[in-house]
């Protein structure tokens, strides 16, 4: 049995630490917040010595952003994923979702944090294949404490974001690649969460089918969804907004910023 990685707690806390839990944000007229912020965020494993997987990282995603962190195999982009949706704590450095510093939450607090706040798209889709497009997408918001109508509703209004209006009836087994991978994406979408990270998620997709599934993200992004990328294909990465490389556990180059960082030093 495939376990979902953001799932795992029955009963999530409240968050309220400056910002309603259940909202993900939109900023009218034009105005942006901090979707997300990285400050000086370091991550080590082990000890005998320690492995640095992230060193010294800083980033800032706007609200309505669309970015690629692009890397190869081993370059730190995974675990950059992982600390920026609080799957896992960084040893060290600030970060902050929606505004919200995920070091004064307790393990909880940060599962209702996913729920309420980030989407994951991830390569594997993470799909119950016995349960129909619609109840798939109608647990994504399983931890967010609301009844079942509402859930379904939420989760028809999703799939049909997505093109799959027809088909929420169909379980994934009797689906395509593609229409799996938007499964998920209207999963990840149905809380109107304010940060949406998708992993390689045309990873598992032919070219075709891929080039359907960045396009969708970018129509996404263009309703003004902030969505951040992690690949190692530069084609993909090139097609969004900014291009965030990165390498040995650092940034390297930051189109948005225009800064190479090519005199980062190791701790």
């Amino acid at each position: 049995m495939t376990t979902h990685p953001t799932r795992g707690v029955t009963a999530p806390d409240k968050v309220d630490h400056g910002c309603p839990a259940a909202v993900g944000r939109q900023y009218p007229g034009g105005a942006r917040g901090k979707a997300l912020e990285l400050h000086e965020v370091s991550k080590s494993y082990g000890s005998q010595p320690p492995v640095m997987a992230l060193r010294r990282v800083s980033l800032t995603v706007s609200a309505g952003e669309l970015l690629a962190i692009v890397g190869p195999s081993g370059s730190g982009k995974t675990t950059l994923l992982h600390v920026m949706g609080t799957l896992e704590r960084p040893t060290s450095g600030t970060v902050r979702i929606d505004g919200t510093n995920a070091a004064n939450l307790s393990d909880n607090q940060l599962a209702a944090l996913r729920a309420h706040r980030i989407g994951f798209v991830f390569q594997q889709f993470f799909l119950a294949e016995r349960q129909t497009a619609l109840e798939n997408v109608a647990d994504g918001l399983l931890y967010a404490g609301v009844d079942a109508r509402t859930r379904s509703e939420q989760a028809a209004q999703a799939l049909a974001r997505v093109g799959l209006a027809q088909r929420e009836r169909f379980r994934p087994t009797h689906m395509s690649g593609g229409e799996r991978q938007r499964i998920a994406i209207a999963r990840a979408l149905v809380g109107a969460p304010a940060l949406l990270l998708a992993d390689e998620p045309t990873g598992n997709l032919d070219t075709q089918t891929g080039d359907q599934i960045v396009e969708l993200l970018l129509e996404l992004n263009t309703d003004g969804t902030t969505i951040v990328v992690i690949t190692h294909d530069h084609a993909l990465a090139e097609r969004l907004h900014r291009q965030v490389h990165v390498r040995d556990g650092r940034i390297m180059s930051d189109t948005a910023a225009g800064n190479p960082y090519a005199d980062a030093k190791d701790e």
